[in-house]
């Protein structure tokens, strides 16, 4: 068991480098599991350490991931290859744990040796990352060259970042700060 999940792992980690696709994974509902079980692994872990991560914040990850999620369902279907769905999600969502394991290693060690702004940089570029990767992922599933999928990937980024700043602050529990509450009449 302890072997497979290593294998996948690597498997996950060659998809991120580009340099292997999601065919590279067994297209088994215990693959697409395991990738759910390290994400959410990532997500728990950033619940307790990561000080501006709350349930709030897990929530609206998991609802844009979600409808990231849709829109490659429906393109990949759309395209005839419905048969490759469940490596395709398997594989955008595996990356995405093993991206958010990086992160969370960079939020904990690098502060210690770097500036903050160069350690957000880095976080930054690990996050925009994850544009590529999926792009790689949705052209190997439909057959298509590597620009068809990042275009694809570039427009469900833009919709999730439309989705984050649309249902981000409606799902903040804190109260508007004084100032705020006097500007938009809240009380």
């Amino acid at each position: 068991m302890i072997g497979g999940v290593l294998s996948l792992i690597r498997t996950l980690v060659a998809i991120i480098l580009l340099r292997k696709g999601p065919e590279a994974l067994p297209r088994a509902p215990v693959v697409f599991v395991i990738s759910a079980g390290l994400w959410l692994l990532a997500s728990i872990t950033a619940l307790v350490l990561v000080e501006n991560y709350t349930g709030n914040t897990f929530i609206l990850g998991a609802v844009i991931g979600t409808v990231g999620f849709i829109i490659y369902a429906l393109l990949i279907n759309a395209a005839g290859k419905g048969e490759r769905l469940l490596q395709a999600l398997s594989a955008i969502i595996g990356c995405g744990a093993i991206l958010s394991f990086a992160i969370l290693i960079c939020e904990a060690l690098l502060p210690y040796v770097l500036g903050k702004e160069h350690v957000q940089a880095i976080i930054t570029l690990i996050w925009l990352w994850s544009v590529p990767i999926e792009g790689h992922i949705v052209a190997r599933a439909i057959d298509r060259l590597w620009y068809v999928g990042f275009v694809a990937a570039s427009t469900v980024f833009v919709v999730q970042l439309f989705l984050l700043a649309s249902l981000g602050p409606s799902i903040d529990p804190r109260p508007a700060p004084p100032s705020e509450q006097a500007v938009t009449g809240l009380s």
